[in-house]
C-alpha cells in the first residue's frame, strides 16, 4: 500500500515539476491551474478535453497575427500579408513551436493514443498549443495573450524569410532573374480543359537561356502560371 503511495506522490511531483517547467518555456503561469489541464487534454481522453479551447486559440492567433502583420508590413499587399500569416500559423510552424515548449512533457493522451506514438504526433502537438494559446485568453485577457504570442514568434516575424513569403513565386522567379541579368521567363498556355464553369488551365513557363521549363496547372490562367514559376524557381535551386 505504502509502495502505491510513493508511486502515485511521484507520479503527481513529475507532473507538476513538468507542468511548471512548461509555464516557464511558454512565459505564462496560469492563475487556474485547471484551465492549462484542459487544454492539455486530447479528446482522447475522453471526457471534457481541449477542442473547444482549440477553436478559440486558433482564431485568436490568426487574428493576432493579422494585426502585427498589418502594423509591422504597411507595404504589403493583402495577398502578401495572407501568405505570411499562412506561414506563421501553420501546423508545422505550431508544432516546431509545441516541442520547444516541451509540450510533449505534459499533453494528456488517451491509451490509444499513447500506444501509437501521439505523444509526439505534430497534429496534436499543434492543436494543443492552440488550445493553451485560447486558454491564456480565457485566464488572463487579450493583451496578455498576444504578449504571449508576440514574445513566441519574436524570431519568426524577424526573419528574412518572412518578408521573402510576402512575394509570389512568379514575381520571386522575375527578381532573381533579373538580378542575375537574364532574360524574363516566357509563360505559354499549353491547354485549357473542362466546362466553362471549372476549367483547369495548363500553363509552360520557359526560361530559355538556362534550359528550364516547367508546366503549371491552375483554375485560373493566373494560377497555373504561379505554379509553373514555382516549378521553374524549384528546379533553379535544385540544379544549384
Amino acid at each position: 500500500m505504502n509502495n502505491n503511495n510513493n508511486n502515485n506522490n511521484n507520479n503527481n511531483n513529475n507532473n507538476n515539476l513538468a507542468l511548471f517547467k512548461f509555464q516557464n518555456k511558454l512565459g505564462y503561469h496560469f492563475k487556474h491551474e485547471t484551465l492549462l489541464l484542459k487544454a492539455l487534454t486530447h479528446r482522447s481522453k475522453g471526457g471534457v478535453n481541449n477542442e473547444r479551447l482549440e477553436f478559440l486559440g486558433d482564431g485568436l492567433l490568426n487574428g493576432i497575427m493579422a494585426m502585427i502583420l498589418y502594423q509591422q508590413c504597411p507595404d504589403a499587399s493583402e495577398g502578401e500579408l495572407t501568405r505570411m500569416r499562412a506561414s506563421l500559423v501553420c501546423g508545422e510552424k505550431l508544432a516546431e513551436l509545441a516541442t520547444k515548449f516541451n509540450l510533449s512533457d505534459c499533453i494528456l493522451l488517451g491509451a490509444g493514443e499513447l500506444k501509437s506514438g501521439g505523444v509526439y504526433r505534430r497534429s496534436i502537438l499543434a492543436d494543443g498549443l492552440e488550445a493553451v494559446i485560447g486558454a491564456i485568453y480565457e485566464d488572463s485577457d487579450f493583451e496578455t495573450t498576444k504578449a504571449c504570442v508576440i514574445a513566441w514568434y519574436t524570431e519568426y516575424l524577424a526573419s528574412p524569410d518572412l518578408m521573402r513569403l510576402s512575394k509570389d513565386p512568379k514575381t520571386q522567379l522575375q527578381e532573381y532573374l533579373q538580378a542575375k541579368g537574364l532574360a524574363l521567363p516566357v509563360y505559354t498556355v499549353e491547354s485549357v480543359e473542362g466546362p466553362q464553369h471549372n476549367q483547369l488551365f495548363t500553363v509552360k513557363c520557359l526560361i530559355e537561356i538556362l534550359g528550364i521549363e516547367a508546366l503549371g496547372r491552375g483554375k485560373s490562367r493566373r494560377f497555373a502560371e504561379q505554379h509553373a514559376a514555382y516549378l521553374a524557381g524549384k528546379k533553379i535551386n535544385d540544379n544549384k
